[in-house]
């Protein structure tokens, strides 16, 4: 870490409680508190990680460092929406939805890409996907057309698809999203089925154990 330290003349505010705060000079160089405050930025980030991790990349190897610069660049410019599942990808058409192994005749919906991943890592999913991108929630501003659903419906238009899950969260904003797209696809002759209520009410998918998961999957029963 050659050359001079450059002091920083930004001040960092801490609150002590009733109305009070504290103004500290703050002692880090420029970048670096540029550094501890993106990593503030982070869900689950405090002060104290984040200038944890600061000074970790600090003194790590430059080649470390920038692996990981790397990293978060090569996420943000190359990751994608699949064409068809609009899941993630890094090719126009995702890995699960190219996979001649896959059933195509049934589309496990879910709402949001890391709901995917949940499902794979239990090893009973044999599906292919469709990735709403969160639920309708009229009270945050979220309606229908927020969401992929006119490109699921369209799928199921094609005519091959048998059935389609609804693995959206198992809570109120979620069976109403999952309701909702059962009365637009049940006109179509196509089996509507929900994960079986193994998952608690109110719970989300990211969160289930995988033993959980492959239960709600195993068990899952048509919509009514």
């Amino acid at each position: 870490m050659g050359g001079s330290l450059k002091r920083s003349t930004r001040f960092r505010g801490h609150k002590l409680g009733d109305g009070l705060w504290v103004i500290m000079n703050d002692i880090y160089t420029a970048s670096l508190s540029r550094l501890i405050e993106e990593f503030e930025k982070l869900p689950g980030i405090g002060p104290k990680t984040a200038e944890r991790l600061a000074f970790h990349i600090l003194k790590a190897e430059p080649r470390e460092a920038m692996a990981l610069a790397d990293a978060i660049k090569d996420v943000k410019n190359k990751i994608k929406r699949c064409e068809i599942c609009t899941g993630l990808s890094e090719q126009a058409v995702c890995q699960i939805c190219s996979d001649p192994r896959r059933d195509k005749s049934l589309i496990c919906v879910v709402e949001q890409p890391k709901d995917v991943i949940s499902l794979e890592k239990t090893g009973a999913c044999k599906w292919v996907y469709h990735v709403l991108g969160g639920h309708i929630a009229p009270l945050e501003g979220i309606e229908p057309g927020d969401l992929t659903i006119d490109k699921l419906v369209e799928r199921v238009r094609e005519g091959s698809v048998k059935e389609v899950i609804m693995a959206t969260n198992p809570n109120m904003a979620g069976d109403g999203t999952a309701l909702y797209i059962s009365s637009l696809l049940r006109a179509m002759g196509v089996k509507i089925t929900r994960l079986a209520r193994g998952l608690p009410t109110g719970s989300t998918i990211e969160y289930a154990s995988g033993k959980m998961l492959t239960d709600a999957i195993i068990g899952r029963q048509e919509l009514e």
